[in-house]
């Protein structure tokens, strides 16, 4: 349900610590500061130069570490150099897209790399996308190449006769450890780049910071993901932003990730920040609670990146005595909670928690600078919390249409001021581009990029994450848009119609999904195991609903959308609702009547969801 967030005593950042804080950071990072301004001003220095200044800069360092192997930052240019030389003589040039369809490997890496220096544009697939929604995807931004390793191919193999390829497209293929045959009509991509050049191609100088270097999905209010727009600068900025000022790596650390990289936080956070600074990155391809300290021990690994809901499985695992015994001194990462931020860190041991808060189309940012607890951190850029009206899910304007900034302590809805051209690089979708975009916010004229997001006003140029609002929710770690489910699950017979939000599940990170359902026969003939297997095949696993509410209509306003605000507020809560509900538990095949026994269990924290 979406409830007006509870207004406990607010977690106000102390304006004397602040104060104190920033002068000795001011003092401590002028010359950073000074060098991310100069390079934003000059627009000059690409992601393609970074790699290739540390290849010289940190040359026998280590750059890459996954499973048991290591690259150094010398032989990782090296490889992205052959890459990029290969990807030349296919005839790629700036402005290219490549489809880029792989797990973490270090392949990932070097393919976008090599792709930014030669200016093409990577557009970089959710590995867990499935049938419609991974079509849609690949064919969102036309492209002659599609690039695929060994554990993706069968979902991409899956929609392939619906990408209309023509003759002559390049279908490059990455095996594993596996063994698989390279597939018809695939070339081996690890082995037709061996005989090109190491050297830098000579173009990578004409490439900006301004320009694309690849497209990151995102979950759209129509149904389907849409593509947001990462520039080169957003990737060198992060080197800067989180490396050494927040993190403050050095080159003898190592950060590890196991989040997908085809998302920012992996990405241009985590990456980004190790990689810039000349700091090793060790890579898991996909994440496991029960490796994961393992790992860090194995790497030595003094840094990890993180969301929210990996911080909840770590915190939820039995407690060890030898929870604190790890290499690791700083995490960098999105959506840790606050109700579990004090004891993550003592139990682990963590000295400086890393938050921030973005998005993957703007280049505006929040980050805990100066090592506050509880907090998404300090904003220097121009955003404003304003007032909203939680029945309506909508911004509050006064009678003469403004709109009002909150109190501190207050919570409302956030906004980043579009003062220049780097704050909302947008979407490869112009009119998605336009919707997140409020005008005469404040003044006539003015305009602010809308972040969907619940914030508390914390003072002191800091906030703090409550909730997100409107057609996407956040769960396990994703953003799940209700449009996309709500189609799914209609194409579903017998459905009629249906209407899908996010619910909070006590103990949980976001909001889980519900679907409220209007079919045509008795629910008891419904095919609750065809249902399951419908979802499986067409969303990925975060996506589908954990609650179904069966009801004979749904309200609708004038203009034809579901009215959610009281289905969300109901949630599943057995005492307000008449209506069937089923739930689909942890580690279950198929959704269950949701019984008294069965809904307190999940109040008291039973199941893991």
């Amino acid at each position: 349900m979406l409830e007006e967030p509870n207004q406990k005593e607010p977690d106000l950042i102390d304006k004397k610590v602040f104060r104190k804080k920033l002068r000795e950071f001011n003092k401590k990072h002028a010359h950073e500061v000074a060098e991310i301004v100069k390079i934003v001003a000059e627009n000059k220095v690409s992601w393609g130069k970074v790699v290739e200044r540390n290849a010289e800069k940190y040359a026998e360092d280590v750059a890459i570490k996954f499973e048991d192997n290591m690259l150094t930052f010398k032989e990782f240019n090296e490889w992205v150099n052959r890459y990029a030389n290969y990807f030349i003589s296919l005839g790629l040039k700036k402005g290219d897209v490549v489809e880029l369809m792989m797990m973490n490997r270090p392949e990932f890496l070097i393919t976008l790399s090599a792709l930014g220096k030669i200016g093409a544009i990577s557009s970089l697939i959710n590995t867990e996308q499935r049938e419609r929604t991974l079509a849609h995807s690949l064919k969102l931004n036309p492209s002659n190449v599609f690039i695929v390793d060994e554990d993706c191919f069968n979902a991409f193999n899956n929609v392939k006769p619906d990408l209309n390829l023509r003759k002559g497209q390049n279908l490059l293929f990455l095996p594993d450890q596996c063994g698989m045959p390279i597939p018809d009509g695939f070339l081996d991509l690890s082995q037709v780049v061996k005989d090109f050049s190491a050297e830098n191609p000579s173009m990578t100088s004409n490439i900006k910071g301004s320009d694309p270097l690849a497209y990151v999905f995102t979950s759209g209010t129509t149904g389907l993901p849409k593509a947001s727009i990462l520039i080169h600068l957003r990737m060198v900025g992060s080197h800067y932003l989180f490396g050494l000022l927040l993190g403050e790596l050095t080159p003898e650390d190592t950060m590890y990730i196991a989040l997908p990289l085809y998302h920012t936080t992996g990405l241009c956070v985590a990456w980004a920040a190790a990689f810039g600074v000349g700091a090793a990155t060790a890579i898991r391809s996909k994440f496991s609670v029960s490796h994961f300290w393992d790992d860090i021990r194995k790497y030595n690994a003094s840094a990890f990146s993180y969301v929210g809901e990996l911080c909840r499985y770590l915190i939820n695992r039995p407690s060890n005595p030898d929870d604190a015994n790890n290499p690791v001194r700083t995490i960098l990462g999105n959506g840790l909670r606050p109700d579990i931020w004090m004891d993550f860190k003592k139990r682990f041991g963590i000295n400086k928690i890393g938050e921030i808060y973005g998005a993957s189309e703007t280049g505006t940012v929040f980050a805990n600078y100066l090592n506050f607890d509880c907090t998404v951190g300090y904003c220097s850029n121009p955003y404003a919390v304003v007032t909203y009206d939680f029945d309506e899910e909508q911004p509050i304007r006064n009678e003469n249409g403004f709109m009002q900034k909150v109190k501190p302590g207050d919570t409302g809805l956030l906004l980043w001021g579009l003062q220049n051209e780097f704050v909302f690089v947008g979407y490869t979708d112009k009119n998605a581009t336009e919707k997140k975009i409020l005008r005469n916010v404040f003044k006539e004229g003015d305009a602010w990029f809308n972040t969907g997001d619940l914030m508390r006003d914390q003072g002191c140029n800091h906030v703090q994450f409550i909730d997100r609002i409107g057609d996407t929710f956040r769960w396990k770690a994703q953003n799940v848009s209700t449009t996309e489910v709500e189609e799914v699950l209609n194409v579903f017979e017998p459905v009629l119609m249906s209407s899908v939000y996010g619910v909070k599940i006590p103990g949980t990170d976001g909001r889980a999904g519900m679907a409220s359902v209007v079919i045509s026969i008795k629910i008891e003939h419904f095919d609750f195991s065809g249902l399951t297997n419908h979802f499986r095949i067409n969303l990925p696993p975060y996506a589908m609903p954990i609650f179904l509410r069966f009801k004979s209509n749904l309200s609708i306003t004038p203009t034809f959308k579901f009215k959610k605000v009281e289905l969300k507020k109901e949630g599943f809560d057995l005492e307000m609702i008449d209506d069937p509900l089923y739930v689909m538990l942890p580690s279950k095949a198929e959704y269950v009547p949701l019984t008294k026994e069965i809904y307190d269990n999940i109040l008291n924290g039973q199941y893991k969801f």
